[in-house]
């Protein structure tokens, strides 16, 4: 049969974080290139949910969400950014980030409209702009320190531009962006009338600077507040990815003309994990702090572990992930090493090209994700440790500090 699959999304085939997860089953290699934890969230939030599903609350929610978990959503807003949001009406709960991003740009893009989305940026942006028939228009960050190149921004700005996408803490890299850097982009927004979709699912795991909101900037810039969608989920603070419980925190109309796509597509469901969630996002100061410290040190251990095998490392200073650079191994195309590396050194990782759209922009950049036990990132650690023997000066040479 021939191909039934609309012409505008045929070119994205097969992600590479499938290609690459079957490389690891069958080549039994550690699976460094997913980002979801092996381990399972605190017994005190899982229990939340069976007592949620023997109280009887296993139907439909309603459509922006629990109450309770709209108004915990609400708190958590005011509570560590002093934000105050309406949560019957600047609320929405989704199916996860994916699912936000996916109302959102299919609420406010129409087709022809341009998204500048700052790369590297998850696939699961272009697929969303491109669902919704809008044009992807790229701006990378500046490498090695992983800068926002403002002037860049700017100039990518065209009367078709309907939105910026952007992400922080930022997947892949890494970074976290600067409150000078998110001033810019805000003003921008402001100057052009243009929303800003700001993607903040890795917001509590910010380990060397702190996390601000775009949000936020609102105090400093007049009228930002009407441009500004906040996107996150449960699912990496608390490790429960496939609970899928997201939400979108913005101005009440915008909030509403996302909620009238979602209602068409996934409607609403994760009734019992909506007061789990909810009881999450109220935990203590302790808790959080004890989430960001478990993730941290993981960071450390893979951190130490690359630099021994030769690595460089570049940005790594929030989120799951951590990049490498190759290129002092002799590397010059990191995505066919990425190919090599499961049977060669028993390893899978992606490729940081793959979330370009200039594959040569981070030819020798690499993810790894480091939301594994301790004791998976050691094994992982170990089996790349040979690789330092590539690197030109082979000699015995002292670890880089971790990044950060």
């Amino acid at each position: 049969m021939e191909n039934p699959l609309v012409q505008r999304m045929r070119p994205f085939g097969t992600t590479i974080f499938t290609t690459m997860s079957e490389l690891a089953a069958r080549t039994g290699a550690v699976n460094l290139g997913q980002g979801f934890p092996d381990t399972n969230p605190p017994a005190w939030i899982q229990e939340h949910v069976t007592d949620a599903m023997a109280r009887g609350i296993n139907q439909y929610p309603q459509l922006f969400g629990a109450p309770a978990l709209r108004e915990a959503i609400a708190e958590h807003q005011r509570r560590f950014y002093g934000l105050d949001v309406d949560p019957d009406r600047e609320v929405l709960v989704t199916f996860g980030a994916t699912d936000a991003l996916a109302s959102a740009l299919s609420a406010l893009v129409e087709p022809g409209d341009e998204v500048v989305v700052i790369e590297p940026a998850f696939d699961v942006y272009t697929a969303g702009i491109t669902l919704a028939g809008g044009v992807q228009v790229g701006v990378p960050l500046r490498l090695p320190d992983l800068t926002l190149d403002e002037a860049a921004l700017a100039a990518a700005i065209t009367p078709r531009t309907r939105a910026i996408l952007l992400n922080t803490p930022h997947n892949p890299t890494g970074k976290i962006f600067t409150r000078e850097e998110l001033a810019a982009i805000g003003a921008l927004a402001v100057r052009h009338g243009i929303w800003i979709l700001s993607d903040e699912v890795y917001e509590h795991l910010a380990f060397d600077a702190p996390h601000t909101p775009m949000a936020s900037l609102a105090r400093e810039i007049p009228g930002l507040d009407q441009w500004v969608l906040t996107i996150s989920s449960a699912g990496k603070a608390f490790s429960v990815t496939g609970w899928k419980i997201g939400w979108i925190v913005g101005p009440a109309p915008a909030v509403r003309a996302a909620a009238q796509i979602k209602q068409f597509t996934s409607f609403t469901g994760g009734a019992p994990f909506q007061p789990a969630i909810a009881a999450a996002l109220s935990q203590s100061d302790e808790a959080y702090a004890a989430l960001n410290d478990g993730m941290r040190h993981r960071r450390d251990v893979l951190a130490e572990g690359l630099s021994a095998a030769g690595f460089g490392l570049v940005g790594g200073h929030a989120t799951y992930f951590q990049v490498a650079d190759a290129a002092p191994l002799g590397v010059t195309d990191a995505a066919q090493f990425c190919l090599e590396m499961p049977e060669k050194y028993g390893v899978v990782a992606i490729p940081v090209s793959a979330f370009c759209s200039d594959p040569d922009y981070a030819r020798t950049l690499i993810r790894f994700a480091y939301c594994k036990q301790p004791s998976v990132l050691a094994e992982a650690s170990a089996r790349l440790a040979p690789l330092a023997r590539l690197a030109p000066s082979a000699q015995a040479r002292p670890a880089a500090a971790p990044a950060g």
